[in-house]
């Protein structure tokens, strides 16, 4: 006698599907310092952290705690207030930030400095020199510890032709008769300033200033109006409307 099953095990009638189980995303962090490591920091701010795509000092605090670990110390190292009793004047901080890094015991150090004067700072901000130039200084230090290849949004002046200003300033600091010569060499004032340009862009120097048709050993063989279109060239890189070339960014500090 055959015994019939009351279920026959194959009918699809019979058999139950178990629901679809929905797999959140999971979000892998490429190496430190990757290729991809700048696309995947820049996904990390909202939208309120950024300014016209450059983050805020805050949003890099924020962003470095949640990816590198906490910060157990951030603080001016120094400060160099202004001394010039008719006007804001200059004022220049070094700013350290100490990060318990991946909050594994291990401590990490990034310093860094800004400074503030009335041609590269907005007017409202004029008005406060040293804390402006602490906050630009934290937001560097944050970006070199996040390795990002942007500007914090403080660095950032909106309204004002930087360029300008420091030509005019370069100008009214000649020494010999006043008059602007364009193919003398290169003033020390926009030498400075076009270091502290690529500093600031993490460009290479040397690289920058052979970038063009003309090649130099040294920076010292740029005519002043050469360095003025160069000027231009890095405000350009600074306010986007141009890219920066790959190969010439990486600042080397020992460039002279």
């Amino acid at each position: 006698m055959t015994k019939t099953l009351d279920t026959d095990l194959f009918d699809a009638d019979s058999m139950v599907e178990d629901e679809p189980v929905e797999m959140e995303p999971v979000n892998t962090m490429p190496a430190y310092g990757s290729k991809e490591w700048n696309d995947y920091i820049m996904e990390q701010f909202e939208a309120r952290e950024l300014i016209d795509g450059n983050p805020t000092c805050a949003g890099l605090r924020r962003v470095a705690e949640d990816v590198l670990g906490d910060i157990v110390s951030s603080r001016p190292a120094q400060v160099f207030p202004s001394t010039d009793a008719n006007g804001p004047g200059r004022a220049t901080v070094v700013f350290e930030v100490v990060i318990n890094w991946m909050n594994m015991g291990q401590m990490r150090t990034f310093a860094d400095v800004a400074d503030v004067w009335h041609g590269n700072t907005d007017d409202l901000f004029c008005a406060h020199p040293v804390a402006t130039a602490s906050t630009r200084a934290e937001g560097r230090a944050l970006r070199k510890a996040l390795k990002v290849r942007c500007l914090a949004a403080e660095e950032l002046t909106r309204k004002k032709d930087v360029e300008s200003i420091v030509r005019e300033s370069v100008r009214s600091d000649q020494t010999t008769d006043g008059e602007w010569k364009e193919e003398d060499p290169i003033s020390m004032p926009q030498t400075n300033f076009i270091d502290s340009k690529c500093k600031q862009l993490d460009i290479n120097v040397i690289e920058f200033i052979n970038h063009g048709k003309e090649s130099y050993t040294s920076i010292n063989q740029v005519s002043k109006k050469t360095a003025s279109k160069m000027l231009s060239l890095l405000n350009e890189y600074q306010n986007k409307s141009k890219n920066t070339p790959e190969d010439v960014l990486g600042y080397n500090a020992n460039w002279r």
